[in-house]
């Protein structure tokens, strides 16, 4: 839905390798240019964009730079373990999730299209890592949390990666075909009541500042998010909840946007933009129990049409 919806999407679970060998099977049963980025603590932003190099005219003797592009340039990025790089090489990939275009020695470069990220990261270990920072959370489309696959698939798993023979895949798009699939999601209509719908998700997690004010909410949010957020999902997530709408209607082959469809990726969309404050860490609440409560707490549109 993420690629549909020409969006970015973050994968956090405990299986790295699961984590990796989709990620790669995305790339290879698409006809995209795919780079990998390796995030270590001694990256530096150069290894991300490029860097530039003196070069020496063996005839002439002139030097010029000549500037080498990095692996931002492709279509498909896997930025792998993205927190183990310090927020100033964090922050390198700002410009290029949002704009789709890098700045390096003075000129501004588009970026190949489509192009999105897709960025692991593991919740467990916490030594030698830097949390993301919100402005870059904000730039990610969904929030995909992968567990333990089930002993099928991991036997599954064992088998296609221990064996001597490798099974190759068939690409189902090329470039061109992605972008008109992501320009067909855009198209797809969404009714007056869903942006409303998709608005009103997004507004109920902001919980009201001490004067009482709702922070842009047209009622008060659930008791959870009084309790328990520090900081609301902003004007983005209304984006991504509509896009990710639009993308599950067509996946599901409906030329329209449902209520069913906002719920679907409610959760991927404002769980990493939901920021628990320090008595829900006390407590043990987690920001998927804060969207499920204001999930119920927002009512659905209803076409009023009764049978």
């Amino acid at each position: 839905m993420a690629v549909l919806a020409g969006g970015h999407a973050l994968l956090v679970g405990v299986p790295g390798l699961a984590k990796t060998l989709m990620v790669r099977s995305v790339a290879e049963s698409m006809r995209l240019d795919f780079r990998r980025i390796q995030f270590t603590p001694d990256l530096v932003p150069s290894d991300i964009t490029g860097t530039e190099l003196l070069e020496e005219n063996a005839a002439t003797g002139a030097r010029s730079f000549r500037f080498v592009r990095g692996p931002v340039f492709a279509n498909i990025v896997l930025a792998d373990e993205i927190n183990r790089a310090p927020p100033r090489t964090q922050a390198a990939l700002l410009e290029a999730m949002q704009e789709h275009r890098v700045t390096a020695a003075g000129e501004t470069m588009r970026l190949p299209e489509p192009f999105f990220v897709l960025a692991t990261q593991n919740p467990i270990e916490q030594e030698g890592t830097y949390p993301l920072p919100e402005a870059q959370l904000d730039r990610f489309l969904f929030d995909i949390r992968i567990g333990y696959p089930n002993e099928e698939e991991e036997v599954g798993i064992l088998r296609s990666t221990t064996g001597a023979s490798e099974v190759a895949l068939e690409p189902m798009l090329d470039a061109a075909q992605t972008s008109a699939l992501q320009r067909l999601t855009r198209e797809l209509p969404a009714a007056e009541p869903i942006l409303r719908y998709a608005a009103a998700l997004a507004r109920a997690t902001r919980p009201p500042t001490e004067d009482g004010a709702t922070n842009g909410a047209s009622a008060p949010p659930p008791d959870l998010v009084k309790r328990y957020v520090r900081w609301g999902a902003g004007p983005r997530a209304g984006q991504a909840l509509v896009l990710g709408a639009k993308a599950h209607a067509l996946l599901s082959g409906r030329a329209a946007v449902t209520p069913d469809d906002v719920r679907r990726v409610a959760q991927p969309v404002l769980r990493h933009r939901v920021l628990p404050n320090f008595a829900a860490d006390a407590d043990a609440v987690t920001a998927e129990q804060i969207v499920a409560a204001v999930i119920r707490h927002v009512p659905a549109p209803e076409s009023g049409i009764r049978v």
